[in-house]
């Protein structure tokens, strides 16, 4: 999920922003923490990848009888009320969604195509984080963490796990 450098000026909420990005004559557009986010360029080595990802959710679905749809790029997934992006492809849970949705009401499975060298989940219910880092043989080292350090490096920065968390 390649972005570039925000314009702090263009903070909208979603509403705003959904009307403002209906309005570019191209580009692609995220929304973090209220501010708009230009989204790289994607190149066709990504575009093949995310949309064999979709191919293969959508074939596998059906075949296991799921309640769910597979959507391929441009489906928004609305992390909070001040973030949304697109996902590259993602299963949403319940039934098929009306041809003029915009968001993933139900996203189960969100997937990304990037050159990530960590991912982090944080559960909001509990101390916990989950920790996904890229090694350089290209393998990924997960790790749950309840207390202590993290390191993300590159780009070379650590902090305890409780500063998350408020007491």
């Amino acid at each position: 999920m390649g972005h570039q450098a925000a314009d702090t000026s263009l903070r909208m909420s979603r509403a705003e922003f959904r009307r403002w990005a209906d309005a570019q004559p191209r580009g692609r557009y995220a929304r973090v923490d209220g501010v708009v986010v230009r989204m790289a360029a994607e190149r066709a080595a990504h575009m093949r990848v995310k949309m064999r990802v979709w191919r293969t959710f959508d074939r596998a679905l059906p075949a296991a009888g799921l309640p769910c749809e597979a959507m391929g790029d441009g489906m928004t997934v609305e992390v909070d009320d001040d973030t949304d992006y697109e996902a590259d492809a993602l299963i949403n849970g319940g039934p098929r969604l009306a041809d003029d949705e915009i968001a993933a009401p139900n996203p189960v499975v969100v997937v990304e195509v990037p050159s990530l060298r960590h991912y982090l989940v944080v559960r909001a219910d509990r101390r916990a984080v989950v920790q996904h880092q890229r090694r350089g043989d290209g393998g990924i080292e997960t790790r749950v963490l309840a207390a202590g350090s993290i390191t993300l490096d590159p780009p070379g920065i650590g902090f305890a796990l409780e500063e998350f968390y408020e007491d």
